[in-house]
């Protein structure tokens, strides 16, 4: 089901402990807060999962896939995506605090 006005930030990784924290904390800064971050972890073998389940936010979403690579990480998480917008973030990017209302405001 779509959820209008809804941002889904897909973020596929495979082993991306280190970036990930900075990734999902630049997602939860937004200034556009009707977002959910769907982080598809791509068969990791470091601490993703703990990591992306340590924020106890409902926004962010947590899957585990086995190793099929990126671009399937990033179709699962376009599957699993209820947003009315949607945009990927690599576990070791950020977005600056307004990019997803700049984004909407674009698009609508």
């Amino acid at each position: 089901m779509i959820k209008q006005g809804l941002v889904s930030v897909v973020m596929p990784l495979y082993n991306g402990e280190q970036y990930l924290p900075q990734a999902i904390e630049s997602v939860l800064a937004q200034s556009h807060a009707k977002f959910e971050a769907i982080v598809v972890d791509d068969g990791s073998t470091d601490n993703t999962a703990a990591i992306a389940r340590s924020y106890g936010d409902p926004r962010i979403r947590y899957h585990y896939q086995e190793n099929r690579g990126q671009t399937a990480a990033l179709n699962c998480g376009l599957d699993l995506s209820e947003g009315e917008y949607v945009t990927t973030l690599d576990a070791d990017d950020w977005l600056s605090v307004d990019s997803l209302k700049t984004r909407v405001a674009c698009l609508t």
